[in-house]
């Protein structure tokens, strides 16, 4: 099993290597051939100082982009007045130079101003579009950097995973040596499962909560079951000083009666059936 894991592994990261080598970011791919321009242009010939901000042309960077598109915008810029002014230039020479020169009627010249004013606004939706759509592609392409970014480090902890695999697996091989499996005790509840165990535990659990709730039941009636006892004790107390006073007063009675003499209750006995006996002649 373990083998079999560590094939996988091996041909996964394998795959990956491969991948990653493969893979390249296609904006820096485009960029090469505008920093080769670059690089072959003259120092004083370009106004921006983009060059600077990073050694190796080769090795293009975000910010020297950046500064490479502001630099070609300047130039576009520039070109595109110069080629408005060259062919204004141009056309106004031919109408004044032509055989039958060219004029143009205040109408003609509203009527441009009214196109000329359509296709500015034209224009200007179309940059708003272009400027709107420059940003979702911004917004991808920082989204795409740092999934990217993330793959990268994911794939750096995948590479790292074997060497972590080996050492866990060596720590359990050490923890298994110091510390072996236990014997199989006789008792049938240390050999269950974990679910049974689990169950065991439950039941076992809810015949202790049983037996804590009439614990406090008993504890709830121990102050009435206390006075009971001390009434109790109570009357035992007098019960038993009763005791004693009649079997005190039977020793001397039989004390007495031993030593020939007659009991108080006997004579009274006596003197009781003489009246008896009285009453009855008289009747």
């Amino acid at each position: 099993m373990a083998v079999t894991t560590t094939t996988t592994t091996t041909t996964a990261l394998e795959q990956l290597t491969l991948l990653q080598s493969s893979a390249s970011l296609s904006l820096l791919d485009l960029a090469t051939s505008f920093t080769k321009d670059t690089a072959q242009e003259p120092s004083g010939a370009r106004t921006s100082d983009a060059s600077s901000t990073y050694s190796d042309p080769d090795v293009p960077t975000p910010a020297s982009l950046a500064a490479d598109l502001a630099h070609y915008k300047e130039l576009f810029d520039k070109l595109s007045f110069s080629y408005i002014e060259q062919v204004t230039k141009e056309k106004f020479l031919r109408a004044i130079t032509a055989e039958t020169p060219l004029f143009i009627e205040p109408a003609d010249n509203a009527a441009l101003e009214s196109q000329l004013a359509l296709e500015e606004e034209e224009l200007k939706e179309q940059k708003a579009q272009v400027a709107a759509l420059t940003q979702q592609l911004e917004a991808r392409g920082r989204e795409l950097a740092t999934r990217y970014e993330g793959l990268v480090e994911q794939g750096q902890m995948v590479q790292d995973l074997p060497g972590h695999l080996a050492e866990l697996e060596a720590q359990i091989a050490e923890l298994r040596g110091e510390y072996p499996s236990p014997v199989k005790s006789g008792d049938e509840q240390l050999n269950l499962p974990l679910a049974d165990t689990l169950v065991l535990l439950a039941e076992q659990q809810k015949e202790l909560a049983e037996t804590e709730a009439q614990i406090a039941a008993l504890q709830s009636e121990g102050p009435e079951r206390a006075r009971e006892l001390a009434r109790v004790e109570e009357e035992l107390a007098g019960l038993t000083t009763q005791k004693k006073m009649a079997v005190g007063r039977a020793r001397e009675a039989r004390a007495r009666k031993e030593a020939g003499g007659i009991d108080e209750v006997e004579r009274r006995g006596r003197w009781l059936r003489a009246e008896e006996a009285l009453l009855s002649d008289f009747v």
